[in-house]
């Protein structure tokens, strides 16, 4: 019996070294050296060098001088991220959807985009479609005091075409911009 277990308890430390320690100290070390601001959040700073979010998650944009992003069933946390998980059948989807639609409404522009009104898998999904923050464009402008023509500008100057699927904003470097143009006109 002690022939068997002194091998299988070396075999079992061997692999924790290896499998939990070695290994994972060098995908580690591989990502700060060649991907650092990845490996490291792909955190977004703001002029002062502050952080100001994460490139790669949603923040809740309440005030209505900022663009928004799509609404989160998780309330933007990470640690609670997720889908609503209410089926389409659901009424309580309908009700929630039919609530923010009308908040959002605008004659003038016609339906909300639906990328505003349904929250994404994760909840925490950074990117909106085009037509999404063109959509809030009158009121941004109206909010800030700014020509339409203004943001429509800074909005295409923020989309951006990933290698799969459609063109994105994403919303966090679209209100940075917003808050430099700002700063720069006064």
């Amino acid at each position: 019996m002690n022939s068997l277990l002194r091998p299988a308890l070396s075999l079992i430390l061997l692999m924790t070294l290896l499998t939990g320690g070695a290994y994972p100290l060098l995908v580690w070390a591989v990502g700060q050296w060649a991907f650092p601001a990845q490996a490291n959040g792909s955190l977004v700073r703001d002029a002062q060098g502050e952080v100001r979010g994460s490139a790669l998650l949603a923040q809740a944009f309440t005030d209505e001088r900022w663009f928004h992003s799509r609404p989160s069933a998780a309330d933007y946390a990470t640690l609670a991220s997720g889908a609503s998980n209410l089926a389409p059948s659901n009424p309580a989807l309908g009700t929630r959807v039919l609530a923010q639609a009308d908040e959002q409404f605008d004659a003038q522009q016609g339906p909300v985009p639906l990328a505003l009104l349904t929250t994404s898998a994760s909840g925490l999904d950074p990117d909106l479609p085009p037509a999404a923050v063109s959509y809030q464009v009158p009121r941004v402008a109206r909010e800030r005091g700014l020509p339409e023509s203004t943001l429509r500008a800074l909005v295409q100057a923020q989309t951006r075409s990933p290698a799969i699927g459609p063109e994105v904003v994403n919303v966090l470097a679209l209100n940075q911009a917003l808050d430099r143009l700002t700063s720069q006109s006064r």
